[in-house]
């Protein structure tokens, strides 16, 4: 039998937003690829798990991930978890994948926790179309970044620090205009779970005045759909 890959979403908060499914595959599983022992370690003590921890981040995924491949080939499964939410998104996880692709070994992923859905839910901004854009250039390309963004038309979600959200907050209204609707959402399934919603401006100065604080998904509402005139 061959080995496998299991990409295991994780709380982003609450220690008991995980499925059943994902409770048994860290359990079963030969090891548990995860970005700080630490930090996970703390979630497998908390739903009774004792399985073998390695590290896997992006200072390592380069070095390691032939010799990850080779146990897989020779028939472990191997678990990837992150931090919080689903492995590839934002987080490492994506080299893995297609190595582990591109050697036949069976990849796949499981259902969870992943902070851009409900936030762009609870924003209350229209989500049967959307992208998601990660996080904007910390420096390099972040006009050119806003920009290309300018006549976007679905609903917009992205990640951002607490320390760069008023900066996003400024630049998106230079580009979008002040009025243009956003959510700053923070904290996510924790104790200080907040959605603040309302224009971009109104956004900006109440980070002014009270500082944005915590893991922060910042949801911006997308340009109106201009109708096009008829020719007479």
């Amino acid at each position: 039998m061959g080995g496998k890959l299991t990409l295991v979403p994780t709380p982003i908060g609450n220690l008991d937003d995980i499925t059943l499914r994902a409770l048994k595959v860290l359990t079963d599983c030969n090891t548990i690829l995860c970005e700080d022992t630490r930090h996970s370690g703390k979630l497998l003590q908390h739903h009774g798990i004792s399985n073998k921890l390695q590290p896997f981040h992006q200072h390592n995924e380069h070095k390691i991930t032939r010799s990850l491949i080779q146990k897989m080939e020779s028939g472990e499964h191997l678990a990837l978890i992150t931090d919080a939410g689903t492995p590839g998104i934002s987080d490492p996880g994506y080299l893995l994948v297609r190595a582990s692709i591109e050697a036949n070994i069976q990849v796949e992923c499981l259902p969870g926790a992943t902070a851009l859905v409900p936030a762009i839910v609870g924003s209350g901004f229209a989500c049967e179309k959307f992208v998601y854009l990660g996080f904007p250039p910390q420096k390099k390309g972040r006009q050119t970044f806003w920009l290309s963004l300018a006549e976007e038309q679905r609903t917009m979600v992205m990640y951002e620090s607490p320390h760069r959200i008023l900066k996003a907050l400024k630049e998106a209204s230079e580009v979008f205009g002040p009025d243009r609707r956003a959510c700053v959402v923070r904290e996510l399934t924790k104790m200080f779970e907040t959605y603040h919603r309302g224009t971009l401006s109104e956004l900006l100065l109440e980070g002014e005045a009270n500082k944005y604080k915590g893991e922060i998904v910042l949801v911006i509402e997308g340009a109106e759909i201009k109708s096009l005139k008829t020719k007479k």
